[in-house]
Order: structure tokens, then C-alpha cells, then sequence
């Protein structure tokens, strides 16, 4: 039952954006100060990693489905993960309307995405279990952040640089707790795709926001290699 939930729960996560094709991010009309390219969001080609993300998990779903239903070790993960893409198939529509409620909604699915992540194992089946998971649960940590530093500003609680600013710290500090925790090299390389896209968004516009987001990408990247590196000894000594 829990395999059939989650891929009806990827199924409506997946095609949720042909509900709503207008959607490009929060309206600035939503907002009594209009964040117009705020310097916390990455550059507009790093939300491609959507599509990659949207293929994967339906094909984590559909595996899990017809050939790991009853498999334990992804059963584990389900129900946090069936929570967060649940949330995901309305996102957009709330988003359109009422981005402070978006924003609360998103921190909840990256806080069930990490839970699911972590009760993945590194194996078996790493590239449709965990891997999907982890690389989803990294870009939402990143979203969750952007998502963020824009009410930040929109609101005129923090300038749209000190907003971008305190958002990359905070992205940077729960990226690498879930990344030392989780080992899992996807997660820390969507987190360092966000941080190289707020890189090259802020190149010329706010050179500060892309200091500090060249300072969090080469930290994440530092870890991330770190974790290959551990999963390629450990293969070597499984295999010895």
C-alpha cells in the first residue's frame, strides 16, 4: 500500500506543473516591496535540475513499485517521502497566491525529504533509491533557503543582499549537517548546483552574494568530494 501511495504521490508531484504552466517563481505583486531578481536566487538555468528530479523520482516510484514493494530497505523511506511529494503537488498552486504559506510548506517537505534520506541505506539499488532522494532533498534545502531570503525581502525585513547573504549561511550550515550525516554525494551536489547558479546570478550585480556563494560551493564541493572518495574506499575494501 505504501508503494502504491508514494507513486500516486510522484504521479501528481511530477505533472503538478502542467496545472499550473504560468508559475516562474513568487508574483513581486504578492509582496508590499516588490523583490524584482533578488540576489538569493540562482540564475534561471539552474531550475532545469527540476526536470532531472521529476524523472528520477517517478522512476524511484515506479521501481519501488513493481519490483522493491515489499523490500525493506525501501519501505524505510516511504512515508516521509510520500509526506513531501504530497506537498509538492499543491506547492505550485499555493505558491501562486500566498508565497509566506509557500515557504512554510517547503520547509516542511525538505524537513520530510532529509527524514526520508536518511532512512535510505547506501545500498542496494543506490542510483534508484537513494541517490533520487538524496538529490531532491539537497535542491529543496537549497529552495527552501531562496524561498526564504525573497519573503525576506519582499517583506522589508532584511535588504535583498544582507537577506541573500543570511540565507546562503543558514543553506550552508544545514546542507553540511545533512551531508556529514548522510554521506550521500548527490545531496551536497544539488546543494553546490543552487550555490554555483546564485554564483553566476550575482557575478556582475551583487559581487558579495557571489563571494560568499563561492565560498559555500567549494565548501559543499570539498565535502562531496569527501564522500566519494569514502564510498570509493569502501567499495574497495568490500571488494578485496
Amino acid at each position: 500500500m505504501k508503494a502504491i501511495l508514494l507513486f500516486s504521490a510522484a504521479v501528481a508531484f511530477v505533472t503538478a506543473p502542467l496545472l499550473v504552466p504560468s508559475f516562474g517563481g513568487f508574483n513581486p505583486a504578492a509582496f508590499p516591496y516588490p523583490p524584482i531578481d533578488p540576489p538569493v536566487q540562482p540564475a534561471g538555468y539552474a531550475f532545469a535540475i527540476w526536470g532531472l528530479l521529476y524523472l528520477w523520482l517517478l522512476a524511484h516510484a515506479s521501481f519501488g513499485l513493481l519490483k522493491r514493494a515489499d523490500h525493506p530497505a525501501w519501505d524505510a523511506p516511504r512515508w516521509p517521502l510520500f509526506a513531501s511529494l504530497g506537498l509538492g503537488a499543491v506547492w505550485l498552486e499555493i505558491a501562486e497566491q500566498m508565497p509566506v504559506i509557500a515557504v512554510v510548506l517547503i520547509w516542511v517537505m525538505t524537513a520530510t525529504a532529509v527524514m526520508a534520506l536518511l532512512r535510505t541505506p547506501p545500498a542496494p539499488d543506490r542510483w534508484l533509491l537513494r541517490a533520487p532522494i538524496a538529490a531532491y532533498a539537497g535542491w529543496l534545502t537549497a529552495a527552501a533557503g531562496v524561498g526564504t531570503g525573497v519573503v525576506l525581502t519582499g517583506y522589508g525585513i532584511l535588504p535583498p543582499v544582507a537577506a541573500a547573504l543570511a540565507m546562503l549561511a543558514l543553506i550552508l550550515v544545514l546542507a553540511m549537517v545533512v551531508q556529514m550525516r548522510s554521506q550521500a554525494a548527490e545531496y551536497g551536489a544539488a546543494v553546490l548546483w543552487a550555490l554555483i547558479g546564485v554564483l553566476v546570478a550575482n557575478l556582475t550585480s551583487a559581487p558579495v552574494v557571489a563571494i560568499a556563494a563561492l565560498i559555500g560551493a567549494g565548501v559543499i564541493g570539498a565535502a562531496v568530494w569527501a564522500a566519494i572518495s569514502r564510498s570509493q574506499a569502501q567499495a574497495a575494501v568490500a571488494g578485496s
